[in-house]
């Protein structure tokens, strides 16, 4: 592999959402200079910045240990340990994710791999929809963004766990033996959800490519040699791999704070109020809210925030477990992977399980 193409592509992920960055500031001060609305266009930079500044540490993190796990860790582990037992392996799928944090950008090729290897499709798909939420990179941040408010990080994995359950098992009683998997020809230059280029056949985002890569010399031994260029190669791909989610996660967070302070600032109060105090309409707006922004679950805890005491409790729990489960880049990627009449029937569980949970919490009165 060319060693400038790679750094010049590796600096070019990286710098490119801190140019989309830059080039928000400079409109904001312009803006700022033109409009009578200094106080609103402040209000709305300290959101926008304070979201983007907390949420990037956990963006990096995510994306390394992600990366890591996606390149080093071979699909046939995790599908060895997790059990074929129908409620023991629901149960286990739920947990995984404390083990294995993968984001939900690479979650859909892992899941389809884990499938092909003959792990049951209902454990497979509660093990997509629960990893993005039960694992240790997205409990710390969720802690982070709603520090002095503990119930949302443990009604957000409790509760993920059990919506994931819950659709695993509705899946498991609603599919046929037959498998709704598509026939997915790869190509050499092949690129999934997550934003990483295959060009150079590694597998970084658990697709399942034909990688073959001898390790032998020719006396059929492997020299210190290959082990070392072996693990040169690994650490390579993980920050190449890491670059790349940042570059394809940054865009959506960006987006997404700069929505989610549009809001906040210029929309008016009372219409805010009106929507976010009905129990069911301030969840169907921030459940549609979390598929639109397509935030990855690392950072979407502080535009989650950001809503506490204009909308209820129950909607941004909503927003907190719907948004990692399907949002408009999974769909992409189910529909890639799934048949047509399957990723429709997995969509609608989703969203009504989640609707159910989110309902419940606004109820009960949590």
């Amino acid at each position: 592999m060319d060693n400038n193409y790679t750094s010049s592509k590796i600096e070019n992920n990286i710098t490119t959402p801190i140019i989309y960055c830059l080039s928000i500031i400079l409109l904001i001060l312009s803006f700022s200079s033109l409009i009578n609305y200094s106080d609103k266009i402040n209000n709305f930079a300290i959101i926008f910045f304070s979201i983007v500044l907390e949420a990037l540490p956990f963006i990096i993190l995510g994306a390394l240990v992600s990366s890591i796990i996606s390149i080093l860790i071979p699909e046939s582990l995790i599908s060895r340990i997790i059990p074929k037992n129908k409620f023991l392996g629901l149960f286990f799928a739920s947990l995984v994710g404390f083990v294995f944090p993968v984001c939900e950008c690479a979650i859909v090729p892992i899941m389809r791999s884990l499938h092909k290897k003959g792990v049951p499709l209902h454990i497979a798909i509660t093990f997509m929809l629960a990893v993005p939420i039960v694992n240790p990179v997205v409990i710390l941040s969720t802690y982070s963004a709603f520090t002095g408010n503990i119930e949302f990080v443990i009604l957000r994995t409790l509760l993920g766990m059990i919506g994931a359950i819950t659709v695993g098992f509705l899946i498991s009683l609603l599919s046929n033996n037959k498998s709704p998997l598509k026939e997915i020809h790869l190509s050499n230059h092949s690129s999934c959800g997550c934003g990483q280029d295959h060009s150079h056949n590694d597998n970084s985002c658990g697709c399942e490519h034909d990688h073959k890569h001898s390790h032998e010399n020719s006396c059929g031994c492997s020299s210190d040699h290959d082990i070392k260029q072996d693990f040169s190669q690994s650490i390579e791909s993980v920050l190449r791999h890491t670059s790349s989610k940042l570059y394809f996660v940054g865009r959506f967070l960006i987006a997404g704070a700069f929505i989610s302070a549009l809001m906040q600032t210029f929309m008016p109060r009372n219409i805010l109020l009106s929507m976010g105090s009905n129990n069911i309409l301030s969840i169907l707006v921030l459940m549609t809210l979390a598929f639109i922004l397509s935030i990855c679950s690392e950072a979407d805890a502080f535009i989650a925030r950001t809503f506490i005491g204009q909308f209820t409790n129950g909607s941004i729990v909503g927003f907190l477990i719907f948004g990692p489960m399907i949002d408009i880049k999974n769909t992409i990627m189910l529909a890639g992977t799934f048949e047509k009449s399957f990723v429709i029937k997995l969509i609608s569980l989703i969203t009504l399980v989640s609707f159910v949970l989110s309902l419940l919490v606004n109820f009960i009165g949590i």
